[in-house]
C-alpha cells in the first residue's frame, strides 16, 4: 500500500471514531490527525513520508562530503605540486570527507537523521515531563534501523503504540484517543496484509507472512 492510501484509511478511521465518541469539530480534528499519523507510523522503518524527506537531505549531505572531499584533495595536490607545505590536519580532513562520501550509504544517513528527530522528541519530553513524548521519541529513533515490515508490522507493536497514545490522551483529556491511535496503526497492518508481500503479524515468534488475496 502507498502512503497516500494508508493516510486516507487512517483519516477515515479517525473520523469514524470521532463520530462514535460524539465530539465536536476541534476534538474530531485530533482524532483524525492522530489516527492518520498512526496509520503512517509503521512505515518509519522504511521509505516513509518523513524518512523520504530526510532522504533528500541525506543525499545532499553525501554529495557535499564527496565533492567537498574531492576539492580538499585537489587543494592538497596543488600544494604538493607547487612545493608548499601541507598541513596534516588538512590532508586528513580532505581524505576523510572524500572517503565518507564514497562509503556511506544514503540509507544510513537518512536513518541517522530520523533518529536525530526522535532524540529531539525525547529531549522535549524530558524537559516538559511528558513520558509519552519520550516514548514516542524512542520509537522514532529506534525503528528506522529495523528491517522493513519487521517489528513495526507486528501485533506486538500495536499495544506499544497504544501506550504512547494513552499518555497523549491523558494529557489532552480526550477520551478514546488511545484506542483510535491503535485502530489507525492496526489499519496499516490490515491494509498491508492485502498486498502480495503480506505482514508477519507474529514476528519473530512466527516468521511466516500472512496475506489475504483479493
Amino acid at each position: 500500500m502507498t502512503g497516500k492510501t494508508h493516510l486516507a484509511i487512517g483519516a477515515f478511521v479517525g473520523a469514524a471514531s470521532a463520530a462514535y465518541f460524539s465530539f465536536g469539530l476541534e476534538q474530531a480534528a485530533y482524532f483524525i490527525g492522530v489516527s492518520a499519523f498512526s496509520a503512517l507510523s509503521a512505515d518509519l522503518d522504511g521509505p516513509s513520508m518523513l524518512s523520504s524527506k530526510l532522504g533528500k537531505l541525506s543525499k545532499l549531505i553525501r554529495e557535499a562530503a564527496l565533492w567537498g572531499g574531492a576539492l580538499f584533495l585537489g587543494i592538497i595536490a596543488y600544494y604538493y605540486l607547487t612545493g608548499r607545505p601541507i598541513s596534516p590536519l588538512l590532508g586528513l580532513s580532505g581524505a576523510a570527507a572524500f572517503l565518507l562520501g564514497l562509503v556511506m550509504k544514503q540509507g544510513f544517513i537518512r536513518n541517522a537523521l530520523v533518529s536525530v528527530v526522535g532524540a529531539a522528541f525525547m529531549y522535549a519530553g524530558y524537559r516538559n515531563q511528558m513520558i509519552w513524548l519520550i516514548g514516542f521519541g524512542l520509537f522514532v529513533a529506534w525503528v528506522p534501523w529495523l528491517k522493513h515490515r519487521g517489528m513495526t508490522h507486528t501485533i506486538w507493536a500495536v499495544p506499544i503504540w497504544g501506550a504512547i497514545a494513552w499518555g497523549l490522551e491523558k494529557q489532552l483529556q480526550i477520551e478514546g484517543l488511545a484506542i483510535t491511535a491503535m485502530l489507525g496503526y492496526l489499519s496499516h497492518l490490515i491494509a498491508d496484509t492485502l498486498t502480495p508481500s503480506g505482514v508477519k503479524w507474529l514476528y519473530p515468534i512466527v516468521k511466516k507472512s500472512f496475506k489475504i488475496r483479493m
